[in-house]
């Protein structure tokens, strides 16, 4: 596919639909050096949006405007599909682990998918829902029901004496993690969840863990900032096992 196989909308932003070949779309990306993170699509069809993120894309929302005055309507959602510019990627082997945190990992037992609808509820009461919008949230949950597609949503809780302190959801593509969204209600527990969700994905046999969006806190892990066509490369691998 190249670009004049791609639509537009009035804004510059690709729209996808569900008739398209994804890959050959996140292709046609590359290939055309597309400078908007984010593409539009409108169906909310939990089918359909694993698709989108088995073709890579971490896949957010939006409400449009809701109206003025007397004229306000309940809000119109669309789906931000997003193939960052630049992707955070963390490669077991490099992880990094301060020496004042590891003292503080037996101090904590993470569980794997024990509390996913609490967890990814609680992601969007601590940061808000402007991306992680009321019916994505029940598109994953939908998704996280139905095992054994493509993509397999997973949730991640650090617990201390029986409490859930931290916690985390994200999604699989074969043996590629994506990291979607975390929080924590105590300190260094967020920090501990991670390094722990890490250690597990490694022994699981996961080839690398994505991060998304490049931050600093990453860095320190030990994670690498990569480019569009490396990802893409090394997401189809790990989605197919070929790594």
């Amino acid at each position: 596919m190249n670009r004049r196989f791609l639509r537009y909308t009035p804004s510059g932003h690709i729209f996808i639909s569900p008739k398209d070949n994804l890959d050959r779309v996140v292709d046609a990306m590359v290939d055309t050096n597309y400078r908007e993170e984010f593409c539009i699509a409108v169906d909310f069809d939990p089918a359909f949006i694993a698709n989108l993120m088995a073709a890579g894309f971490l896949v957010m929302s939006t409400a449009l405007e809701e109206g003025r005055g007397d004229e306000k309507h309940a809000p119109t959602y669309i789906l931000l599909p997003k193939l960052h510019l630049i992707r955070s990627v963390l490669f077991f082997p490099a992880l990094h682990v301060k020496k004042s945190l590891r003292r503080q990992l037996s101090q904590y037992e993470l569980k794997v998918d024990t509390d996913f609808d609490r967890i990814l509820d609680r992601c969007a009461e601590v940061h808000g829902d402007e991306w992680l919008t009321s019916p994505l949230r029940q598109c994953f949950k939908v998704l996280h029901l139905h095992k054994g597609g493509t993509v397999r949503p997973i949730s991640f809780g650090v617990y201390r004496n029986g409490e859930l302190k931290a916690g985390e959801f994200g999604m699989a593509a074969g043996r590629v993690y994506t990291s979607y969204s975390g929080y924590y209600d105590e300190d260094s527990a967020g920090t501990v969840q991670m390094v722990l969700m890490t250690y597990y994905l490694r022994d699981a046999g996961f080839v690398f863990l994505d991060l998304g969006m490049p931050l600093d806190y990453k860095d320190q892990l030990g994670a690498q900032n990569i480019d569009p066509q490396r990802f893409v490369a090394i997401f189809r691998q790990g989605r197919s096992g070929t790594w």
